[in-house]
């Protein structure tokens, strides 16, 4: 019973081909949490894949009905093996985004697992599939390794609707509180900072979605006859963007702009290099806010974006004038930002640069959560797979993208530490989703090394 023991276990259940074997079966069930004819399948990924692997390693779980009516249910797990243990909780994500059948590559379906070189496509293979099946087989190598012990409790939160919003999920967490009651958050979603470069994560930006919009009559009238005439709000309301966010991307509005990067941040970013990986995009040099690191600028700082804009029929113009035109923009932002006053700053930014005729709507948002990179629960971990994997790992205070990590770090006021499994080119969400190969099989020797060291240092790691 050692640490080496369980990485060779964890290398020989990957090299066995018994991981892409449950892996196979687990995308074989068509989750989409999208497609409202998918109900039945969300019940059975829980049912008939989760909590059959949970009780095979001593968890007792319960399926519980999602507060939301209408909304997909979720799955409970624990083991607890002594109060005087530290106490983990997990979550991961059963649902997936649309399967988008006919426009994968000749020869790959999203509901099978195919290896091609070295990698590993299917729907879900990267999210979040892939990335609790490898925690979930991490644990088992732990329990046989030990002779049936873990040395820490367990926990499991998994949900079926991620890919919606995570409806319910908030509403469940606040109910269930005790049940969830833990010590610390370890899970895994979202991108290595590089596929070969093991990564930790503390929390995610938030999100804000809001849309601009501006009706000034009601038909479209003739360019020729009305030009220089009659106001046009596609003009407008690009002025109104240029006015919320300048050309080369540096956000204007004071409210919508971030605190200062604390010291801890900029410290563990020092160092980290975004893109440049095969299938990367080339990264604008001059984009964003001036003074900052590429790596600052997508995990310290806040980003303003304008994802469609329409106006008139861009397919098929004609010499007209609209009537209408609406902006569908996003911001992304850390910890630190008034984002409960969103909407209030920037419709108060654009009525004192005389555009306030423009609608701004009410934004859908998710909270930005970042756990303090001095935390003892991250020179722990980053320690451990460190020490397994033999680099040292990428530290990112928080991810780029969003997750819902709000709901583990204020509503159960937990540290949370992400160690994903994906790496930034895998196709998420598109047609050739897939999980890398070797990632997965390091993940696995990683994972199973973190449980280890948990069960080894209970006697001293943080307690609530």
């Amino acid at each position: 019973m050692t640490r080496d023991g369980v990485i060779a276990r964890a290398a020989a259940h990957f090299d066995s081909g018994e991981f892409v074997r449950a892996l196979n079966e687990r995308v074989a069930c068509q989750s989409e949490s999208q497609n409202p004819e998918r109900e039945a399948e969300l019940r059975a990924y829980l049912d008939e894949h989760i909590a059959p692997a949970l009780a095979a390693m001593g968890f007792e779980t319960r399926v519980v009905a999602n507060p939301i009516a209408g909304a997909p249910p979720m799955l409970i797990g624990e083991r607890i093996e002594a109060a005087r243990l530290p106490t983990v909780l997990m979550y991961g994500h059963g649902d997936v985004v649309r399967g988008q059948d006919v426009q994968w590559p000749v020869g790959l379906s999203p509901w099978a697992v195919t290896l091609r070189g070295d990698r590993l496509y299917g729907r879900g293979t990267a999210d979040n599939k892939g990335q609790h099946s490898i925690n979930l087989a991490a644990l088992a190598q732990v329990l046989a390794e030990r002779g049936g012990r873990l040395g820490l409790n367990v926990k499991w939160l998994f949900e079926m609707g991620e890919e919606t919003g995570s409806p319910g999920l908030a509403e469940l967490c606040a109910r269930e509180q005790a049940a969830l009651a833990a010590d610390v958050l370890i899970a895994s979603d979202g991108p290595r900072l590089h596929a070969g470069t093991p990564t930790l994560f503390l929390g995610s930006r938030g999100v804000a979605n809001f849309d601009l919009s501006l009706k000034l009559r009601d038909g479209a009238h003739h360019s020729g006859n009305w030009g220089g005439l009659l106001r046009n709000p596609a003009t407008v309301l690009a002025a109104a963007i240029a006015c919320l966010v300048d050309g080369n991307g540096r956000i204007l509005v004071a409210g919508l702009r971030p605190p200062p990067i604390p010291a801890a941040v900029r410290t563990a970013l020092a160092g980290i290099d975004v893109g440049g990986e095969p299938g990367d995009p080339c990264i604008d040099a001059d984009w964003g806010e001036p003074g900052l690191t590429p790596a600052e600028r997508v995990f310290a700082w806040n980003t303003l974006e304008v994802l469609a804009f329409t106006a008139g029929n861009p397919d098929h113009p004609v010499n007209a004038i609209p009537a209408a035109a609406r902006a569908h923009c996003q911001l992304r932002f850390v910890v630190g930002t008034d984002c409960k006053r969103l909407r209030e700053h920037v419709q108060s930014h654009l009525v004192a640069n005389g555009l306030g005729a423009v609608e701004v709507g009410e934004p859908v948002m998710m909270a930005a959560t970042r756990l303090d990179p001095d935390s003892p629960w991250v020179r722990w971990a980053l320690a451990s797979i460190e020490r397994t994997s033999g680099r040292k790992p990428a530290l990112l205070p928080n991810l780029g993208g969003s997750l819902p990590n709000d709901v583990f770090a204020g509503t159960l006021g937990l540290p949370t530490v992400w160690v994903p499994h994906s790496y930034p080119a895998c196709s998420q969400h598109a047609p050739g989703e897939h999980l890398l190969a070797p990632v997965a099989r390091e993940a696995l020797q990683i994972m199973a090394g973190l449980f280890w060291d948990l069960g080894e240092d209970a006697a001293t790691l943080p307690r609530r």
